[in-house]
């Protein structure tokens, strides 16, 4: 390496080392935060790429950090992309992603169903293996009332597990809902499910689930055999049929903010008129018509989170709100918990995975975990009904 060329890796470097350390974050430091940098081209290309970049270059091996989910909290708690002197380099690439969602539906009905060959497809033995027994891919209820008490994880000596939280989750939701024998419920992006079988079992109901991914079809045919359960692979905008309750947990963030009003109009005709929508769903705390471009690329397409506005400008005139129960800070212990399940199992799935998949994934589930360690993103179960609950909706936790 010439002089000149150190110089000017050195100058990138420190302009990076710049903005991390109003973070707390060092390169090359000995905290569990700190970055490890393996490549010297890695401080041109985030210069050069932004977070895109950034996430793209952890996942060829040119950096690593022993706790990604403490790096991404303190990067967030910091607000280093919110800072005007920073964040044009940490969302470089989101003003095209701006720009491509401001002029096309990226969510509309021809395109519903690209994230789910591209994240719902991709291995259901990656799921049964990260995943609770029950295969719920949303955020556990770690800390329940609802039914027997249960201790929150560390109290008395005695720790939740991840099956325990999912499904005391399960059970919070149907009960919000009011479930009674013999109702028709529909469950708008089933997965894999689990939902469908638990309400099916416990509350003895009819479910109609939907969803757009083939293979959570497949598995969940399976899984639910023998009970009064129906699995479509089908998308929201072509229900017609009515319910007597309706449940949406974790799909919304797929329906794109140019889709929100379509989405709710949908739930109201499908609704009948004494029955509760319960919406459970990661939220922004502001609106945004994107997500950062490395999500949007690698994991979740044409993705986005709804913030509490947008939820309900789509949802006036057409539903009372009833209740609004926020548990985010639960999201943590469950991203957390399905990285411990998704190392301690890559043995058993690796033959159908790369590397690289490894990386990107490692850096997908502890970003999410310092997201909401942060307060960055919420995680909201909000019942809505379309006429009022006569004297009133009874909250329940």
């Amino acid at each position: 390496m010439t002089k000149q060329t150190s110089n000017g890796v050195n100058r990138m470097k420190k302009t990076i080392q710049d903005i991390f350390i109003l973070a707390d974050v060092q390169i090359n430091g000995n905290r569990p935060w700190d970055i490890q940098v393996h490549n010297q081209k890695l401080y041109a290309r985030v210069l050069a790429g932004g977070i895109l970049a950034f996430g793209e270059s952890y996942m060829d091996g040119w950096w690593d950090c022993q706790a990604i989910d403490q790096l991404v909290d303190k990067i967030l708690v910091a607000k280093l992309d919110e800072n005007e002197n920073t964040k044009h380099l940490l969302w470089k690439h989101l003003i095209w992603d701006t720009f491509k969602a401001k002029i096309i539906n990226l969510q509309s009905g021809s395109r519903a169903y690209k994230v789910g060959k591209k994240h719902y497809d991709i291995g259901n033995d990656l799921y049964k293996n990260m995943l609770d027994k029950r295969i719920i891919y949303s955020c556990g209820y770690w800390d329940p009332s609802t039914g027997s008490p249960r201790l929150r994880s560390g109290q008395a000596g005695q720790e939740m597990t991840l099956d325990q939280a999912q499904e005391a989750k399960l059970d919070l939701i149907c009960k919000k809902i009011g479930l009674k024998p013999g109702m028709r419920v529909l469950d708008i992006g089933c997965g894999w499910g689990g939902l469908a079988k638990y309400a099916a079992e416990n509350y003895k109901v009819e479910v109609v689930g939907i969803t757009i991914s083939k293979e959570q079809v497949k598995l969940a045919k399976q899984l639910c055999k023998g009970l009064a359960i129906e699995i479509r692979l089908q998308d929201y905008r072509e229900l017609k049929e009515k319910f007597d309750c309706i449940i949406s947990v974790g799909m919304i963030e797929h329906v794109g903010y140019k889709n929100y009003r379509t989405y709710m109009e949908v739930v109201h005709r499908c609704l009948k008129p004494n029955g509760l929508f319960l919406l459970h769903t990661i939220g922004s705390n502001t609106s945004v018509i994107s997500q950062n471009p490395w999500g949007n690329k690698y994991i979740f397409a044409n993705s986005m989170l709804p913030s509490a506005r947008q939820i309900t400008q789509a949802a006036e005139g057409l539903f009372v709100m009833e209740d609004w129960h926020n548990f985010s800070a639960d999201y943590d212990q469950t991203l957390m918990a399905w990285y411990n399940n998704f190392t301690k199992n890559w043995d058993k799935i690796k033959k159908n995975y790369d590397e690289r998949f490894y990386r990107m994934w490692t850096l997908y589930l502890l970003a999410c975990a310092g997201s909401f360690r942060a307060r960055k993103n919420q995680l909201w179960q909000i019942v809505f009904s379309k006429n009022g609950v006569l004297g009133g909706y009874q909250s329940i936790r």
